[in-house]
């Protein structure tokens, strides 16, 4: 059995998953007939299951082109490894590669051309800053429009004390933090998960010519820059900063820390361009320098939210909504951004920025025009010409052509790219293939809309539905009604669209249906959705995912009500414990990966401590201090005040290092069912964080998963 789980996994985890693309040539072949060949890099990640890690390669394709036309698409030949890359961009005219590589604990900056390697710049040796930063909240690698320069985030440099050093002040540049003696054990922050030893950014320029950098001064102590972009002319950087006072919360998936857009000229003036009120994200130059898009939400409340699309008019000096929040929306209609924009964004004439985004169970593309504010749905599930595949993520649109990455439940991703010549016309999408798995798994999947019942609506927030995403194989084994397994997100302010899932995809594949449930409160759906949890949780979400398991039941009589299993991380781990202590007859098996189990417990101890009073309807502010009510309204909407009831066999697995929710939450648990005893086994990954991400992780929760499925569902 064990062989035959880790065959499915390892098959179901080697497909690989495009992570970027860019277009990175275009050259005029046909004055005459407009005929052009334009070359599409990308980037994707593959799971190493052997070596226990994540490999990345690259492909090349070259278009040739008719007008807006795709005529052919010549063979990408073999792919290239990446080895140790952390960062890298293509210049704008197409010609230079810059790359940011580890080795060996030091970092370097490359630039590649045509002739190889032409310049590389050791930063270790150079001593201007610390480590260079790679992550989503904070970095950035881009060219200036000289192509001289290159700009980047990186750690501030700390100098320890020693004995030839004396106490010495800040570097003049502000790159330097010189400690003192006594010092040398001073707490320091950090962002939290996914950000540890990472507190305090600084803006870094690369000057090629001179091989040196320079780190920027004037912008203020209390800002922490990132997400940074070159300015019209190159004369001034863009930034978005994150407040670092009173002190640091976590910020990875969180977008609802204060923050605003900045402006840095080469004087070291810096000029705050947004309200500083909000929370700000994702910076985009139109190709004009016109124009900045970005992204806005509200401060604290729920951790992830429905974001505004804002317009900076860089002449004007002026701000305006271009795309507002969107409360709730009516079946199959645009639902809100939820996510990042990608990097390059705009169309080639500036009228139109393009991005993805969730609505209800999948992901589609839209685009806003700039001067209307009208909003397309331009491809995605229903749309022409993408084969009903339930996820499309836009990876990049330059010079007007879109690289999309397509996928479903049973579809592992596959790139697909074509010309957008009228945004408001769907059938003029002309996609074409470029790579990735065209495998069809022998599953099927449905998605599912679901209405609450009136005992269970939030009155609050009326009229609102949730989803969820049934897969389930072609035909029961053994001739046998098919056990059924339920995922729950974490979050919850998440997401489950109908995209590749190898966890869901290997579940079914040995013979389970598996129901993936978006309940009130995932993105999605609309703002209202969101705020509806608020105070609700462990109530609202609960029943929600109840409800959507017997509709699963009633709807498909091929799936077993007597084995019925659920699963699920994080706040979907939260869930999955209070299921099986609000329903123990109900559920045969439980595995849950780092789940809150005592909210109290946690307030002192996770990196989102906002979070922990919000999820219960509370108002949170910095200097708040835990109250008897504020506490027993944390605990009353707990799993363990349920744990004496349960009964099923739990499986929890359980990060050592993990900044979000304390690995003390699932020993609290351990415990009450030990003494209880009460079927309970623990893994523990000493080195993993909140997410259990590295691959070796992944396959061994795998294994235990199925493996405790199968003995108690038998």
């Amino acid at each position: 059995m064990e062989s035959t789980i880790r065959d499915v996994f390892r098959h179901c985890i080697r497909f690989p998953v495009p992570i970027s693309a860019s277009v990175v040539t275009e050259e005029l072949v046909d004055t005459a007939t407009d005929k052009r060949c334009i070359t599409v890099l990308a980037r994707w990640s593959q799971c190493d299951l052997e070596r226990g890690m994540k490999l990345h390669f690259s492909q090349r394709w070259t278009l040739l082109c008719k007008h807006d036309t795709i005529e052919h698409v010549l063979p990408s030949g073999p792919s290239s490894h990446i080895e140790k890359e952390l960062l890298s961009c293509q210049s704008p005219s197409g010609t230079l590669q810059a790359v940011i590589r580890e080795e060996a604990e030091r970092q370097y900056l490359e630039v590649w051309g045509q002739n190889g390697l032409e310049k590389s710049l050791d930063l270790i040796a150079l001593n201007k800053h610390g480590k260079v930063y790679e992550d989503a909240q904070f970095a950035c690698l881009a060219w200036s429009p000289c192509e001289k320069k290159l700009l980047y985030v990186a750690e501030k440099k700390r100098v320890e004390p020693s004995a030839q050093s004396s106490f010495a002040s800040a570097s003049e540049d502000g790159g330097l933090v010189l400690l003192e003696e006594q010092d040398k054990n001073v707490y320091i922050e950090d962002w939290g998960e996914g950000l540890v030893g990472k507190s305090c950014p600084v803006l870094c320029v690369a000057d090629l010519l001179k091989a040196a950098v320079i780190v920027y001064a004037g912008i203020p102590p209390n800002i922490s820059p990132g997400q940074a972009l070159w300015g019209p002319n190159g004369r001034g950087v863009v930034f978005v900063g994150q407040w670092n006072e009173p002190f640091r919360l976590g910020l990875k998936f969180c977008s609802n820390r204060r923050s605003a857009l900045f402006y840095l000229n080469m004087k070291g003036n810096c000029e705050c361009l947004s309200s500083d009120s909000m929370s700000v994200s994702s910076p985009r130059m139109s190709p004009d320098s016109c124009w900045i898009v970005y992204l806005q939400g509200q401060v604290f409340g729920p951790h992830h939210q429905c974001l505004s699309m804002m317009l900076y008019d860089m002449k004007n000096r002026s701000t305006s909504v271009l795309v507002d929040v969107v409360r709730r929306a009516e079946k199959g209609q645009f639902a809100g951004i939820y996510e990042s924009l990608p990097s390059q964004c705009w169309s080639a004439d500036s009228e139109r920025i393009f991005f993805s985004s969730a609505s209800e169970n999948n992901k589609a593309v839209f685009s806003v025009n700039r001067t209307t504010g009208r909003v397309t749905q331009v491809c995605g599930l229903d749309v022409l010409r993408l084969d009903d595949f339930g996820s499309v993520q836009l990876l990049t649109i330059q010079k007007d052509l879109m690289v999309m990455s397509c996928s479903s439940p049973n579809q592992p991703p596959c790139l697909r790219v074509g010309f957008l010549s009228t945004v408001d016309q769907a059938e003029d999408l002309q996609l074409c293939n470029l790579g990735g798995a065209e495998v069809y798994e022998e599953f099927y999947w449905q998605p599912m809309l679901i209405t609450p019942p009136s005992q269970e609506e939030n009155h609050q927030f009326s009229g609102l539905n949730f989803g969820a995403i049934l897969l389930k194989p072609y035909s029961p084994q053994e001739r046998r009604k098919t056990p059924l397994v339920v995922n729950i997100h974490g979050g919850p302010h998440s997401h489950f669209a109908a995209d590749w899932n190898a966890t869901a995809a290997a579940l079914s594949k040995l013979g389970f249906a598996v129901l993936m449930v978006n309940y009130r409160g995932s993105t999605g759906f609309g703002q209202d959705s969101i705020e509806s949890l608020l105070g609700n949780v462990g109530s609202q979400d609960v029943k929600d995912v109840q409800r959507a398991v017997l509709c699963a039941l009633h709807n498909e009589t091929t799936l077993d009500p007597d084995r019925v299993a659920v699963m699920g991380g994080s706040h979907g781990g939260f869930l999955a414990c209070h299921l099986i202590g609000q329903y123990p007859d109900f559920y045969r098996a439980c595995a849950a990966r780092n789940p809150v189990i005592n909210a109290a417990t946690l307030l002192g101890t996770s990196d989102i401590v906002d979070w922990r009073y919000s999820s219960v309807g509370l108002q949170y502010a910095f200097d708040q201090l835990p109250t008897s009510q504020s506490l027993t309204s944390m605990l009353e909407k707990s799993p363990i005040i349920h744990a004496a009831q349960i009964r099923a066999p739990v499986l929890l697995m359980l990060g050592g290092r993990d900044r979000r929710v304390s690995p003390h939450q699932g020993l609290e648990l351990y415990r009450a069912l030990k003494s209880r005893n009460t079927p309970v086994r623990l893994l523990w990954y000493s080195d993993e964080g909140h997410s259990l991400s590295k691959v070796n992780t992944q396959s061994d929760c795998f294994l235990n998963i199925a493996l405790w499925f199968k003995e108690h569902l038998n």
